[in-house]
């Protein structure tokens, strides 16, 4: 939040920064259990987690493009794009964990998450059987892994 406010704001006086870092502070730490309701002690530890799980996610989302690219561009594409659902079991419990995975399957192209249940049943929509056979794959291992969830 305070980043933006600096990006938008445009002033950097030391009175206004102040102000900013100060409303900044407050703001997260009042409204903070929309986001992660009932983990306040492990907070520090996911915020961390997640920021080390992002560069990892956007080195998967570049990989598959490049896989994306190679199917739309092979002469033979036709033969390569074979679209799959893959539904799997995980053992995830929590509601921001799911969406987690949900989201960041649905954001790495090639892939789009069609359900994503309360009870951890995924099913999932590959354009090709590479893809659909990497589910669920290290990415449930890595968001398992912030939330300290079995896989």
């Amino acid at each position: 939040m305070f980043l933006t406010w600096v990006v938008l704001s445009g002033n950097f006086s030391t009175l206004l920064i102040s102000l900013g870092v100060i409303s900044s502070l407050l703001v997260a730490w009042f409204f903070h259990d929309l986001l992660f309701p009932n983990v306040t002690s492990r907070y520090p530890g996911l915020f961390f987690g997640f920021i080390a799980y992002i560069p990892w996610l956007m080195w998967q989302i570049v990989k598959a493009n490049f896989n994306l690219m190679f199917l739309i561009f092979h002469p033979r594409m036709n033969e390569l794009i074979d679209p799959h659902i893959t539904v799997f079991q995980t053992h995830l419990t929590s509601d921001l964990s799911i969406t987690i995975l949900a989201n960041s399957i649905t954001l790495t192209p090639g892939t789009i998450t069609v359900t994503a249940t309360a009870d951890g049943l995924f099913s999932v929509h590959a354009i090709d059987r590479r893809s659909a056979d990497a589910l669920p794959g290290t990415m449930l291992a890595k968001v398992a892994g912030i939330y300290g969830e079995k896989q």
